[in-house]
């Protein structure tokens, strides 16, 4: 059984290197470099995953303007992370930058330090929604931020689905609900 276990963690880990190879010439090709170039310019995988990972991941976050409502700012939100995930690369990529975090305590730091990144933004989206009425104070912030995009993310990664607007619109409903009702019971107590 042990030996099982080693065998599909190496094969993890050189499908992980093969996943960051094939990156590399997708952004070399873009970038209209070589990918010797690309190369130069990371020291190691880790390095060019790290830069590719901070890249993407705050693609995600950013929102591009306020909106009146809660509603609106997830339905943005959603919009701006769909855009990010419908890329093949992105879907292909992904699971694999989450399988190597849990083999490695650098890709792990790396993760960490991207989702706090991105939380940061969406922190933004909460406090606002706060600030206007539509959260009470004690909405649950940490399972707040896991909320906004995990649903998305399951679709689309994971099950391999890309939503409609309309879908996005219903899920964006829904999340909005789920944030009203997200409250920390620690505070309460």
């Amino acid at each position: 059984m042990h030996c099982v276990k080693l065998l599909g963690q190496r094969l993890s880990a050189r499908n992980f290197d093969r996943q960051v190879a094939g990156f590399h010439v997708h952004v070399a090709a873009r970038a209209g470099a070589g990918k010797a170039a690309i190369y130069r310019r990371f020291p190691s995988r880790l390095a060019f995953a790290e830069a590719a990972i901070s890249t993407l991941g705050l693609q995600i976050a950013l929102l591009e303007a306020e909106h009146p409502r809660l509603e609106d700012d997830v339905l943005a939100l959603l919009l701006r992370a769909r855009a990010v995930l419908r890329h093949p690369l992105a879907r292909r990529i992904l699971p694999d930058l989450h399988a190597e975090a849990a083999r490695s305590p650098e890709m792990r730091a790396i993760n960490d330090r991207v989702a706090a990144e991105r939380r940061e933004q969406a922190e933004a989206l909460l406090n606002r929604a706060i600030r206007r009425g539509e959260l009470p104070e004690r909405v649950d912030h940490d399972f707040a931020l896991d909320l906004l995009v995990a649903p998305l993310y399951w679709r689309m990664v994971v099950r391999g689905a890309t939503p409609s607007r309309v879908n996005l619109a219903m899920q964006s409903r829904a999340i909005t609900a789920g944030l009203k009702a997200s409250l920390n019971e620690a505070v309460t107590q």
